[in-house]
């Protein structure tokens, strides 16, 4: 985990609006806002990676309520086209969401109401996907 977080790091791009952390207080909020706790791997993700802005997709965020990535409008967005209630969507797809398993599994939710790809942890994810994108 400290190695993808490090590459993460330097990888991060300088944007002229800089994405905040959250803080736990932050996490409640939005656990509450979407009624599903986080899985514990998920919120240290939030906590230490979710200001990094890399490659060519964006992880959502739980810091900014006004933020196009802004976790509980992304799972609205998600839960409304079909995305079972089970999932937490954790960044959004050209066809469909990566998601969040409450065992802390990613999958690739598809539109056609498929799963495709899976990976046994965010920082799995993190390394295979947003690092390469």
């Amino acid at each position: 985990m400290e190695d993808i977080l490090e590459l993460l790091q330097e990888r991060n791009q300088k944007v002229p609006v800089p994405l905040d952390l959250p803080d736990y207080d932050d996490l409640v909020d939005v656990e509450e806002a979407i009624l599903i706790s986080l899985p514990d791997e998920y919120k240290q993700f939030l906590l230490e990676a979710s200001d990094i802005v890399c490659g060519s997709i964006e992880p959502a965020t739980c810091a900014d309520p006004q933020s196009h990535t802004f976790l509980p409008d992304m799972a609205a967005r998600a839960w409304d086209i079909g995305m079972p209630r089970e999932y937490i969507p954790i960044c959004e797809h050209e066809n469909g969401f990566y998601c969040i398993a409450d065992t802390g599994q990613i999958f690739l939710w598809l539109f056609e109401d498929t799963i495709e790809d899976e990976w046994g942890s965010i920082w799995d994810w993190a390394k295979d996907v947003w690092l390469e994108s």
